[in-house]
């Protein structure tokens, strides 16, 4: 019955987390659209911060109030893993034709500067514990790689905004009944109810771990991610709603980078007496790897010349398939070349099952 309650109030923190997501992605857009930025700024900063939320509150209570490091760990690997199975969703979905190859090149320097920043995460992770005695006598209770993450993200919006300030100029001003205060008021209370559902569902997170007596790694990675990366996915499809792909996925890659670059820091810092990336576990690794495979994918298929409908569900099934394989690799604590054929088998299902169901529904008669 415990166990029950507890994947009961996962899914209603869930569903909460989901529902204030639109709210904080609306109020976010109004505000992007009173200070003139562009589509690309308010994806990656406004949206992709917004929607993160939920992994920087879930990660932080994880650390401070459950002593659970594996867990946020988990948690924001995981997200990035989920957020690029979103891309895969949108391509499914997208019916005019690959969602990547309709996206200009912002997204290609955001998937990019993602990769450097996750390469150098799994550094931290691999070999920060043969300068840990050294770099708690210089940096004290930071890890170096977490300071060199947040400086690298902070870099990385310069180089957004210069982009995208020298491209677009400024942006045609959006008429909208909301005004820049009520906007404002909006996303202050709807991240104040993420980020209150957020600290309950670390709480939920490791309840669960200890009922079904698995690793709080595997948990952070599926479940949190899981619940922590819908904002993303909602507000990816209501941008595909309004016909703007490229909003969708610069909110996805720069959510990751996001993750990355300040959720970790955040992370570290609440971590005391330890460096965070010295003490997760190596089964994180796989999200890691996994993001940075399905990063190389996502860039691939941003080339114009895969512009026809069949390269978006090739590249969709690519995207499921790594995911899948990882989430086995993570649940085994190894890899095996048997759940990559699983994984694309069970990808290539989904892909056909969903490009029927809009075949079938487009040839109904309105």
């Amino acid at each position: 019955m415990q166990i029950l309650s507890l994947w009961i109030q996962l899914g209603i923190t869930t569903a909460i987390i989901l529902y204030a997501s639109n709210f904080l992605a609306k109020s976010a857009d109004n505000i992007a659209d009173k200070t003139g930025l562009g589509r690309s700024i308010i994806g990656v900063v406004l949206l992709a911060t917004a929607t993160s939320l939920p992994e920087l509150g879930t990660g932080a209570s994880s650390i401070v109030l459950f002593n659970e490091i594996d867990l946020a760990a988990g948690d924001v690997y995981g997200s990035c893993v989920f957020n690029l199975l979103i891309i895969a969703i949108l391509d499914l979905i997208y019916r005019n034709k690959p969602i990547l190859s309709s996206v200009g090149n912002t997204p290609i320097i955001i998937a990019g500067l993602s990769m450097i920043l996750i390469s150098i995460s799994i550094f931290g992770i691999l070999y920060m514990e043969y300068f840990d005695e050294i770099s708690f006598l210089i940096f004290n209770r930071l890890d170096p790689i977490s300071i060199v993450l947040l400086l690298l993200f902070i870099t990385s919006m310069f180089i957004i905004y210069k982009i995208e300030k020298n491209n677009d100029g400024s942006e045609d001003a959006i008429n909208t009944s909301d005004t820049l205060k009520k906007s404002g008021f909006i996303f202050l209370l709807s991240a104040i109810i993420i980020i209150i559902c957020a600290v309950w569902l670390a709480n939920v997170g490791k309840n669960i771990a200890i009922y079904m007596e698995w690793e709080t790694s595997f948990v952070g990675t599926q479940f949190l991610a899981f619940s922590t990366s819908l904002p993303e996915l909602a507000a990816s499809i209501a941008a595909l709603r309004i016909n703007a792909p490229e909003l969708a996925i610069t909110n996805v890659l720069g959510s990751n980078l996001f993750n990355i670059g300040v959720v970790l820091f955040a992370d570290d810092l609440v971590a005391t007496n330890v460096h965070l990336l010295n003490v997760v576990s190596n089964v994180h690794l796989i999200s890691a790897t996994a993001t940075i495979i399905m990063t190389i994918i996502v860039l691939f298929a941003c080339k114009k010349q895969f512009s026809q409908k069949i390269y978006g569900d090739i590249t969709a099934i690519m995207i499921i398939a790594i995911y899948i394989t990882s989430s086995i690799s993570i649940f085994q604590e190894t890899f095996q070349l048997l759940y990559l054929v699983l994984g694309l088998v069970i990808a290539t299902i989904i892909a056909l099952v969903v490009r029927f169901y809009f075949n079938f529904t487009n040839s109904q008669p309105n």
